[in-house]
């Protein structure tokens, strides 16, 4: 059988978006503990994101800089990584000017997918899809109203969550990304 693209499926991106509706059962989420971190450049956004979260009722642990305490990405990223490792959180937002070098960081640690996110149709895909445990943002792109209702897509969404079709791809395929996996 030969498997469709999204494309091929004639689903326009909209069409896949509006397919994921927010989670039926919130409540059980909002009992998630999630860490965040951010460089110097993204410290505004986290806060903005953190306090978002909070107000959702979520846990948040913030290990990376805060005002007056500066922390290059390539040190924050690891300490939120590590949480993620030790069953402490069970998600990860990572903030620094474009979201790519703590992309980069946290994707080097066993176990954590983390993908970089500029729209709300990109973190519902990177959980509907990849199954992201993580996902990283830049404060030089988006904005924090803009950044909350992509968190919010990201934590409302499941793994294969719209994509029906897809379900068995996408869970063979990240059985097969994370048997790639050698991080530490």
């Amino acid at each position: 059988m030969k498997r469709r693209t999204f494309l091929q499926t004639g689903l326009g991106a909209a069409a896949v978006v509006a397919g994921l509706p927010r989670s039926a059962n919130a409540s059980e989420e909002r009992t998630m503990n999630i860490v965040v971190a951010a460089d110097p450049f993204a410290v505004d956004l986290k806060d903005a994101v953190k306090e978002h979260l909070e107000k959702r009722g979520f846990t948040v642990a913030d290990v990376g800089a805060v005002k007056g305490k500066d922390m290059p990405y390539y040190d924050a990223a690891p300490l939120a990584t590590k949480l993620l490792q030790e069953g402490k959180a069970e998600r990860a937002i990572l903030f620094c000017g474009t979201g790519a070098g703590m992309c980069i960081v946290a994707n080097k640690f066993k176990g954590v997918c983390a993908v970089c996110v500029e729209s709300v149709f990109s973190a519902k895909m990177a959980r509907a899809i990849n199954d992201a445990n993580a996902i990283t943002l830049g404060a030089m792109i988006v904005a924090p109203w803009m950044a909350k209702e992509m968190v919010d897509a990201w934590l409302d969404t499941k793994h294969t969550q719209g994509l029906d079709e897809f379900a068995g791809f996408l869970k063979d395929a990240c059985a097969r990304v994370n048997a790639l996996d050698t991080g530490k």
